[in-house]
């Protein structure tokens, strides 16, 4: 895989409205080390599995989907792509001034402390849901997330401004 290529578990979906707030669309991440217990998708988890996709055919195909208030990275895990989720998040919130979430199994605190490529790939969020899925608190009734132990955090150039 290079820097211009971002490796999907499946196709790009438009109008979901279980991942974030509004209408969005989500681009699903290939490749997983966490495998958590109970995970709504290990098909996900292979990272040599899924298929590869040009950044640039991403950027036409988001270009034509209409009617959506943002996007979400979904996974797998999308901090395993840090690089060119970033740039793709960027493009989103420049040229369709969408805003971008993302979900991750690792802590905000984490990810900050690494610093690096993850760190810049979040700074560009405007709502991360942090956490791995833990089966035994698992909760039905949380909007976005699959556990008690998940977080939905606001965010404004990495910081926090909102946890919910």
């Amino acid at each position: 895989m290079n820097s211009n290529q971002i490796r999907l578990a499946g196709e790009i979906e438009s109008d979901n409205i279980v991942n974030g707030e509004g209408l969005r669309t989500v681009i699903w991440c290939q490749g997983c080390q966490l495998h958590c217990k109970g995970c709504h998708n290990p098909e996900s988890w292979d990272e040599n599995r899924g298929k590869l996709c040009e950044i640039e055919k991403i950027k036409k195909q988001l270009r034509t989907i209409k009617g959506q208030n943002g996007l979400t990275f979904c996974g797998g895990e999308p901090m395993l792509q840090p690089l060119v989720c970033k740039e793709i998040s960027e493009w989103v919130k420049k040229e369709l001034v969408w805003s971008v979430w993302s979900f991750t199994g690792y802590l905000y605190e984490d990810i900050k402390k690494e610093g690096g490529d993850r760190w810049n790939f979040l700074k560009t969020l405007d709502v991360l849901i942090d956490g791995p899925f833990i089966l035994a608190q698992r909760d039905l009734s949380l909007k976005f997330r699959g556990s008690r132990n998940q977080r939905l955090l606001r965010l404004k150039n990495g910081k926090i401004i909102g946890i919910e």
